[in-house]
């Protein structure tokens, strides 16, 4: 394998399938396999997921609200949306820990950079929820902060495109992907491939994100052994 420890970005979004709302089991279960077949292999394996499949669904009623109560509201989603994946990786019988960064001790671990590096160490998936705890911080920061800290060595982030393009491949059929990419060509263009705050962390920590397509079965193992999917974005 070319990545001995990882850390896989999903979006909220991804979990909810054909579905508007929500989490699909199905997708969830899919998930879990292609996971499996990388922690067989000795992958180290950390994870962090969006919200936005449950928090989108009620952003209706967060109108007019608080930014910070808003954030909240996103944190906690996150941390509903890290039981169902443990509870699916599980029953594929990978070891998990879910770690929040807001104290929910009755259903995860508080988050302890020693203790979630010895449960790698110790062959489990580490899933991360409620992001960085903070208002203002979007789950992509959240995952550049936890990579770092964990020493992963690189940032997969699951899409439901195979890459990043000069354009949406989803709107212009003359979109042109790109295999590999700079960080530096990234915010000279102009591609949207995390948030800024998170962008620029990863970049200042030397740490490549590969953009790829979760869905496609198969995708995540040809990735962590190096193959050519989707496209790196390196110094």
């Amino acid at each position: 394998m070319k990545y001995k420890r990882i850390l896989l970005k999903l979006s909220g979004e991804a979990l909810m399938g054909n579905r508007q709302y929500g989490i699909d089991p199905e997708r969830l279960a899919e998930y879990a396999k292609d996971i499996k077949t990388i922690t067989d292999k000795g992958v180290e394996v950390a994870i962090v997921i969006g919200g936005g499949n449950i928090f989108r669904g009620v952003s209706g009623a967060s109108n007019g609200m608080d930014r910070v109560q808003g954030d909240h509201m996103g944190m906690l989603a996150t941390v509903i949306n890290g039981l169902a994946l443990q509870s699916a990786l599980e029953d594929t019988g990978i070891p998990t820990r879910l770690q929040s960064a807001i104290k929910i001790n009755e259903v995860a671990e508080p988050f302890i950079r020693r203790r979630a590096m010895r449960h790698l160490e110790k062959g489990r998936v580490v899933i991360f929820g409620g992001g960085t705890g903070n208002p203002y911080f979007t789950t992509d920061s959240a995952a550049v902060l936890r990579a770092i800290e964990i020493e992963a060595d690189v940032i997969l982030k699951g899409t439901r495109v195979d890459g990043i393009y000069n354009a949406d491949p989803e709107k212009d059929d003359k979109a042109v992907k790109f295999n590999f990419i700079s960080f530096e060509d990234v915010l000279k263009k102009g591609l949207k491939v995390m948030d800024t705050t998170a962008f620029t962390l990863s970049q200042e920590n030397e740490l490549p994100i590969i953009v790829f397509d979760m869905n496609k079965k198969g995708n995540l193992l040809k990735v962590v052994s190096g193959e050519n999917v989707g496209t790196e974005v390196n110094i």
